[in-house]
């Protein structure tokens, strides 16, 4: 197997599990083996992938001089490709909102329809039956867990045990997901609103937006949980009438999900609101830490890419980049030696990769051909 044929099922293999677009990398490492270039002799610039994209027109051609052409079509986001997230993802490439809605519904459905016909074995402060059910589901399913409303019976004590761990599945896997969808949307318009006195083009934004992805996604977070802090200290300092302090209190204790229970919502509008208010706060503040466990991670990660690329080589670094042992280390050994190194891949990723190639390469020369697939068509029963 030719080192350029490796390098190129490992840029393929890395690009499918980041998502990223590996036609680049490919271009690099073919002009890297034509013309022995050195290698990281120039990065690939970022602009230069937006205007290649943008000309491109959402369409990947793979062509071979004996192989028909074929095209793939990707969904596109303000000129930008983006490839499918397979959680809660439609046909068409979108998150799809309708499968959350039905989800949340039916939640909220049977556990109104079962608390409503079980009013008399919950025992509280209680203002209109169907509205006191909703609001104990949504208490219930974000842990809240006030107190101002709890079971008062068997039943009920087990239905609630049910009803919160769905609750929390439905929180963390669906609603957290649609609102990781959400704050995503929202990136392009934070950046142009801190942007605004600056001239600069929607390329120009798409590369900041890629670029610094998580912090945005903080950003924008942390700008939504401030307008859900304020909107909610002041509804409950006008609606609940409590104080001011203690209406910021049952804030911070309902979005932390703490609920100690000695303020609640207690009217019938202040449940109302409670409904919506509760499970976007919670969610938004879930969200929060989401990201900012993923800007840490980030920056680690970058500090370590950093790292290996600039850091001083030595013989037995070359040593270990040669894979086939030559004596002789080549553009497309280094990289995959500087992939391994920067915790892109691993050492089974490539036992798999290589395993997949041995598989393809039926006359065992080295190299993938057209050849090589009709042998293995051929080689194959027929049904």
């Amino acid at each position: 197997m030719s080192d350029l044929s490796l390098a190129l099922l490992m840029v393929l293999w890395i690009s499918c599990c980041l998502q990223t677009d590996a036609l680049p990398y490919i271009n690099y490492l073919m002009a890297c083996d034509d013309v022995k270039e050195p290698l990281l002799s120039g990065s690939v610039d970022p602009s230069h992938q937006f205007n290649e994209k943008k000309a491109l027109k959402r369409r990947r051609y793979a062509r071979n001089s004996s192989i028909p052409s074929m095209k793939i079509d990707l969904p596109e986001q303000n000129g930008v490709e983006l490839l499918p997230n397979p959680d809660l993802i439609s046909s068409k490439g979108l998150l799809n909102f309708r499968l959350i809605f039905i989800y949340f519904s039916i939640y909220i459905g049977v556990g109104t329809l079962c608390f409503f016909l079980m009013g008399n074995q919950i025992k509280g402060k209680k203002t209109n039956g169907i509205l006191d059910a909703i609001y104990f589901c949504v208490v219930t399913m974000t842990t809240v867990g006030y107190g101002d409303l709890v079971p008062n019976s068997v039943l009920t004590k087990l239905l609630a045990c049910i009803f919160v761990f769905t609750g929390m599945g439905l929180v963390g896997f669906v609603l957290s997901k649609a609102a990781d969808y959400i704050v995503e949307k929202e990136e392009i318009l934070l950046v142009k609103a801190l942007y605004m006195h600056e001239k600069i083009g929607s390329a120009e934004i798409i590369k900041e937006v890629e670029s610094n992805k998580a912090r945005y996604k903080f950003l924008t977070t942390v700008t939504l949980l401030l307008v859900l802090v304020i909107v909610g200290t002041m509804f409950l300092y006008q609606v609940e009438e409590l104080d001011f302090i203690n209406a910021f209190y049952c804030v911070c204790a309902t979005i932390t999900t703490l609920g100690y229970g000695d303020e609640s919502f207690s009217t019938e509008g202040g449940r109302l609101f409670a409904v919506f208010w509760i499970l976007i706060s919670t969610i938004c503040l879930a969200q929060l830490f989401l990201y900012l466990a993923e800007i840490y991670t980030e920056n680690r990660q970058r500090l370590h890419v950093k790292w290996a690329l600039t850091r001083k080589l030595t013989t037995s670094d070359l040593e270990a980049a040669d894979l086939d042992n030559d004596k002789v280390v080549s553009a497309a050994e280094f990289i995959v030696y500087k992939l391994k190194e920067m915790g892109k891949i691993s050492e089974e990723d490539i036992s798999v990769v290589m395993e997949g190639f041995k598989n393809l390469d039926v006359d065992q020369s080295g190299t993938l051909t057209a050849a090589d697939l009709l042998l293995l068509e051929s080689s194959q029963p027929q049904s």
